[in-house]
């Protein structure tokens, strides 16, 4: 029997970055995956019993290697990007559950459904992303190598990569089925590496040569489904200010409009810690009960309010 609303579980969304599969300086074997995924896996085992839980994850080394394969192979035809994404929505969604089924049977909980979802995120067509690919992806080339690419390219630190566009998500296709799952207690992984962008045309949807922001698909997911804390667990501790710099400054706390503030003074990378930040402020000011950005080791702390960066209303 599907439990009264009232008794329910409140929903957690958990938004795993990419270094809960691989770390820095790893080769990202599957081996080296699975044993990273081990710890936020073990947490979020422990979770389940006091939370319905969604969740997200990243997909740039994973998409970035099936990139590489496909530029040293020219004997099978190469695929579009919408379908790299897919591809990875399937191989990590697998490793996450599986991973999790294990840790639920050590804990004694013979049966918790679980499912994988490949999921679709539209995106406006006329998103002005689309006429500025900013999104680097994918292998590292030389000048003279990227010169030769029938697609642009940008100059990075670490030297010539393929650039996309990255529109924002509009919607989740599949929002009704993720909501009438989480009514019957399953764990959801879905909206891994941002979904698969998608654009309406009439009543059909289309692939798009781009990619999504994680955090941002995640907080869409969040508005649609009715997520009660929304976490994000990253490589850091929390929100820095002034980071990489002697005044380096972990933030314990931050309400929306503070967030502005150091929004405005530039204090959060483009590519990185900004749209995490912008997530979190977006979920808490639309009326979520909180936001969370913390390190992957720590997010039983986190939701305990021990650890990490707590996004909370103006009024708390």
């Amino acid at each position: 029997m599907k439990p009264e609303p009232s008794e329910q579980k409140p929903i957690l969304l958990i938004a795993l970055g990419g270094n809960a599969l691989i770390q820095k300086n790893q080769a990202g074997t599957i081996k080296e995956q699975f044993e990273n995924l081990r710890v936020p896996v073990q947490q979020i085992a422990r979770l389940s019993r006091d939370y319905r839980i969604i969740i997200t994850h990243g997909n740039g080394p994973q998409v970035g290697n099936l990139l590489l394969q496909q530029e040293q192979c020219s004997e099978v035809p190469k695929l579009p990007l919408e379908i790299l994404v897919a591809q990875t929505e399937g191989q990590i969604g697998f490793m996450i559950e599986s991973s999790l089924d294990e840790e639920l049977m050590a804990l004694g909980i013979e049966y918790r459904p679980l499912v994988s979802l490949i999921t679709y995120v539209v995106v406006d067509k006329n998103d002005k992303a689309f006429k500025n690919p900013s999104k680097p992806i994918g292998p590292i080339y030389t000048e003279e190598e990227a010169a030769k690419l029938d697609y642009p390219t940008k100059k990075t630190a670490k030297g010539y990569r393929r650039i996309v566009s990255s529109p924002k998500p509009v919607t989740v296709i599949e929002k009704r089925e993720i909501k009438l799952l989480m009514e019957n207690d399953f764990i959801v992984i879905c909206c891994g590496g941002g979904g698969i962008p998608v654009i309406r045309e009439g009543r059909m949807f289309s692939g798009v040569d781009a990619v999504i922001d994680k955090d941002l698909a995640s907080l869409c997911l969040a508005k649609e489904v009715g997520v009660d804390v929304f976490l994000i667990a990253s490589d850091v501790e929390g929100v820095m200010i002034n980071y990489g710099t002697d005044k380096q400054a972990k933030l314990d706390s931050l309400t929306p409009s503070q967030a502005d503030k150091y929004i405005s003074e530039n204090q959060f990378p483009a590519g990185s810690m900004l749209p995490k930040v912008q997530a979190s402020q977006e979920f808490v000011r639309m009326g979520g009960k909180r936001a969370i950005i913390c390190n992957v080791d720590s997010i039983c702390e986190a939701l305990e309010g021990k650890a990490g960066t707590q996004f909370i209303r103006e009024s708390d």
